[in-house]
């Protein structure tokens, strides 16, 4: 986007004005023109984190640009409560603060736990852009929580020719729920693609021309002996050592890509694979910036199985915060 001029005082950006403003499209076509553009002036030290409790913890995910051409810095407060679950409150919730790099000034306070949920799914669906066959048909879901109907949405964005959704979660009545949800909403988006569920995961992981998993899952849900030939596999949940989603076979079978480089020490799936030898830190291709950018090849034919595997960054952050801003302020001219 072109220079801009901060509003006089700072806004508050709601979830409600995140949806009228914000489509999972948009924000992946900003991540594919501005990643090449920004990724190099955006400082974005290694995110902290402390346990506040054995089961939860507060994340802090600061980042700032040195260039005149995009004069932001933020910092995303996260929180990571997975109990909450059980009172139907979200496991991650966060808020993000926006400012000026060049007066300091605050700009704006945005919803991040939703502004999370369109970063994270709109990074898998630029990478399956690249990754995923663009004659794919049947995505596969694994998990129904809150990322879920975000990641259906930016695979569907990302790959047109996506026909079918079948939905798998560990509470079956969870998969049925999201499918009912998605079938009443109704607002065109969906036209021409069916859903179903289905509570055998190693019956359906060889349907999927794309399988996508958003859990917290601690064993491997992914056999890799199940994935088929040219399947993309979207790794989401994982981003401490003793989680993962797909077991060694997946990883030894597909070539791996990383949203960014702390995929490969914060993954349960890399990092364990990493350390038994089932891959080398050099077979890791490429990052997404790297894709974006068209310095390294994403899926070269139809047969190869592919692995993206995200843990997420403060540079999409601030880039998803920097868009929302802009559009907000534009359109309450």
């Amino acid at each position: 986007m072109a220079n801009f001029v901060p509003v006089s005082s700072p806004v508050f950006i709601s979830t409600d004005s995140l949806h009228s403003i914000l489509s999972h499209q948009t924000l992946i076509n900003h991540f594919q023109s501005s990643l090449t553009k920004t990724s190099a002036s955006i400082q974005s030290p290694i995110r902290q984190s402390y346990e506040v409790s054995p089961s939860s913890s507060l994340l802090l995910m600061p980042s700032w640009s040195s260039s005149p051409s995009f004069p932001y810095m933020g910092v995303k407060l996260v929180t990571h409560f997975p109990q909450n679950s059980a009172t139907n409150l979200p496991g991650v919730q966060a808020t993000y603060v926006l400012f000026s790099s060049s007066t300091g000034q605050p700009l704006a306070s945005i919803d991040a736990t939703e502004l999370t949920l369109y970063r994270t799914s709109c990074v898998s669906g630029l990478a399956s852009k690249y990754l995923a066959r663009p004659d794919s048909r049947v995505l596969v879901m694994v998990g129904a929580g809150a990322l879920a109907p975000h990641l259906i949405r930016a695979h569907l964005s990302a790959i047109p020719s996506l026909r079918k959704v079948v939905i798998w979660n560990r509470t079956a009545e969870k998969a049925r729920t999201l499918v009912d949800r998605i079938q009443e909403s109704n607002d065109g988006s969906f036209e021409g693609v069916s859903f179903e569920s289905n509570a055998c995961l190693d019956e359906i992981i060889g349907l999927g021309d794309i399988v996508s998993c958003a859990t917290n899952s601690e064993i491997a849900l992914v056999k890799g002996e199940k994935l088929k030939v040219g399947t993309h596999l979207d790794l989401v949940g994982s981003f401490k050592h003793s989680m993962k989603e797909c077991d060694d076979e997946a990883i030894r079978r597909g070539r791996v890509f990383v949203d960014n480089e702390a995929a490969i020490v914060e993954a349960g799936e890399l990092v364990g694979a990493l350390q038994r030898g089932v891959i080398k830190k050099e077979d890791i291709v490429a990052n997404l910036a790297e894709l974006a950018a068209g310095d390294k090849v994403g899926r070269r034919n139809s047969e190869e199985i592919t692995v993206f595997k995200s843990v997420g960054s403060a540079v999409v952050d601030i880039l998803a915060a920097q868009l929302v801003y802009e559009i907000y302020t534009r359109v309450s001219e």
